[in-house]
């Protein structure tokens, strides 16, 4: 293994077409998310981030060089803390908690039953949108 320049990382992954693939990077271009690897690639038109997303299953090995742990899991945290952030206000779903979105009428509580209207599967002119 070469070694890595402080700030760095190298992921090492099977890519379909190109086999074994090693990219060195900077850390906070490297993140991983819901089973996957992601490396920045730069970005589009809109300055939107272009993602590269390696399934962990085909990923050998990632090395990194930092400073000290802490200050790369803090990192890893605000990104993650912001990703979720984005998500809730792309998102029109119930959080719940605290941060339940209000619906405009009370819910009864999840651990007690209730009746949930079902309409039947008629699609006759009275029930066709209008």
């Amino acid at each position: 293994m070469e070694e890595i320049t402080l700030g760095q990382a190298t992921i090492v992954y099977d890519d379909p077409e190109e086999g074994v693939v090693s990219e060195t990077v900077d850390n906070e271009e490297l993140v991983y998310a819901r089973d996957h690897w992601m490396v920045r690639t730069g970005t589009d038109d809109e300055d939107n981030d272009l993602m590269k997303q390696i399934p962990r299953d085909r990923v050998h090995s990632v090395d990194r060089n930092v400073e000290t742990f802490e200050e790369q899991t803090q990192s890893m945290r605000k990104r993650v803390e912001s990703i979720a952030s984005d998500l809730r206000e792309r998102l029109p779903v119930d959080v719940g908690g605290e941060g339940r979105r209000e619906r405009g009428h009370e819910e009864p509580p999840a651990d007690e039953p209730h009746e949930i209207p079902v309409e039947d599967g008629d699609e006759s002119a009275e029930h066709q949108p209008k």
